[in-house]
């Protein structure tokens, strides 16, 4: 890892690229308030913004990344660029056309990363969608390509059809879920995990993080933001509020003990805090085409 300040904290990914420990993810949020939470990252120091196809709010990251350009905050090489090819768009035919719309919606000739945002089992067009997005890197519309919600045997699946493996898998990762199974299959393939829903829910009230948070003068997000970054974990914790993006993104001042991130961690075995938040991959069968039947 090398880094001049949190924000800008690198991991380095299988195919040799760098790709920023900690930055913004938009998820659910509206357009507007991607675009003003885009702004607010970028100028308190965030450098990788993930958005999604399925997001409905890649053209307003686009305008944000665009409008901080032309203000001279950055250059498009300074930011790392996130997005995801959609469960409908893994039918034949069509990944193609969804690549090229999504960079038309970004406003961008290639992003940084391209993932596969659901394996959808029961629909099982994963091994063709991956190799579009083998195609798509070859074609320069990605520099770095990986998956979402994937697990082991779809792992396998995907890396013995093409010998290709993802750079990357973007599964829910928080305190209560710490996911140490996949992370470790993960870290075996050389694959860099990386966490949605990273603050899970009600976890900023838990006692064991509140707790931890006072000892360090920061607020209970901060904690768990630490508790990603310090285990290797790329991060990028969502707000509609430019104070709390600010704040998701000001963790320098302070590092978790090994004896808080393991009172942390150990929040899988508590009923108040266990369990996922989103679906389960191995189960998820939704946002298909229109004429398949899940």
């Amino acid at each position: 890892m090398t880094a001049t300040r949190q924000t800008q904290v690198t991991v380095t990914l299988n195919d040799g690229h760098e790709i920023p420990q900690l930055g913004l993810g938009v998820w659910e949020l509206s357009p507007e308030d991607a675009y003003s939470s885009t702004r607010a990252a970028i100028t308190a120091g965030a450098r990788h913004i993930d958005t999604a196809a399925a997001y409905g709010n890649e053209s307003e990251v686009g305008r944000a990344i665009a409008d901080a350009v032309a203000d001279g905050e950055v250059t498009r090489e300074d930011l790392y660029v996130t997005t995801k090819l959609w469960n409908a768009d893994q039918a034949p035919g069509k990944a193609a056309e969804a690549i090229d719309t999504s960079l038309a919606n970004l406003g961008l000739d290639h992003v940084d990363l391209w993932l596969i945002h659901w394996p959808v089992p029961s629909y099982g067009r994963y091994v063709e969608a991956w190799r579009a997005l083998i195609d798509a890197r070859a074609q320069g519309k990605a520099t770095s390509i990986g998956v979402s919600n994937f697990y082991p045997e779809v792992l396998d699946e995907i890396i013995d059809a093409t010998g290709v493996v993802p750079a990357v898998n973007q599964i829910e990762l928080h305190p209560g879920f710490s996911q140490a199974a996949q992370r470790a299959d993960d870290a075996r393939r050389g694959i860099v995990t990386e966490a949605w829903s990273p603050l899970g829910r009600g976890l900023l009230e838990h006692p064991v993080i509140t707790a931890i948070a006072e000892a360090h003068g920061v607020h209970p997000a901060q904690v768990i933001v630490r508790w990603h970054l310090q285990q290797g974990i790329v991060v990028f914790p969502r707000s509609r509020n430019p104070e709390r993006v600010r704040q998701n993104l000001d963790v320098d001042g302070f590092e978790l003990t090994d004896e808080q991130i393991a009172r942390i961690t150990a929040l899988d075995d508590d009923p108040a805090a266990a369990g996922r938040v989103g679906a389960d991959p191995r189960e998820a069968a939704f946002g298909l085409p229109d004429d398949v039947t899940e």
